[in-house]
């Protein structure tokens, strides 16, 4: 038995180790790698032109996210989102249900997992990705405060098209810097990342 144990827990470090020998760094997140848009300004501060690549992308800080956004965000994709560390088993027991007995698709991600995803790794579905997801989303939880993975979180979340954060979703749909969003305008951007293509 002791001879079977051994070749068990070997071979699980083997599979675990070419599983993982990929991993991204989950202190990319705050890392300079993530370009952002270039803008021109004229004198009296009105933007005239934005260079971007494939990505129009403008950090924010989590104080420039009005209120409004943030609940409303929290409400749609992570309600739980303070009190779990990085999973939330009620929406992966109820994700998994819908999948399986209703034949409709839905995560249970976090927010945290959902950053982990768009950030570190590719869109793929494949079980080693997740096992990928499931540890950076631990490393993530450890290693940053929830407001800073909030933060990160609107500043690298696709919204459709090239906007990827919350600024570039409010200057790309509504003309307006993301403080500057009213009620309506918050809710409108909160529920594009549940299906930026579509909406």
């Amino acid at each position: 038995w002791l001879g079977i144990a051994i070749a068990l827990g070997l071979m699980g470090v083997i599979v675990a180790a070419v599983i993982l020998k990929d991993m991204p760094n989950p202190k990319k997140l705050v890392s300079d790698e993530y370009p952002e848009s270039s803008q021109i300004y004229d004198r009296n501060g009105k933007l005239l032109y934005e260079f971007f690549a494939d990505k129009r992308r403008q950090s924010v800080a989590l104080s420039e996210i009005p209120k409004n956004l943030k609940e409303a965000t929290l409400a749609i994709e992570d309600n739980n989102f303070y009190k779990h560390g990085g999973f939330d088993i009620k929406g992966i027991i109820r994700g998994l249900y819908r999948t399986i007995f209703e034949k409709r698709l839905q995560g249970g991600s976090t927010l945290t997992q959902q950053l982990v995803k768009n950030a570190l790794l590719t869109p793929e579905r494949t079980w080693s990705r997740k096992i990928k997801e499931a540890v950076l989303t631990i490393a993530t939880e450890i290693l940053y405060s929830k407001d800073q993975i909030l933060e990160m979180y609107f500043n690298q979340t696709p919204y459709g098209g090239t906007m990827w954060g919350a600024e570039a979703a409010a200057r790309g749909i509504f003309d307006k810097e993301v403080k500057d969003l009213n009620l309506a305008e918050a809710a409108l951007i909160a529920g594009l990342p549940g299906s930026p293509t579509r909406y």
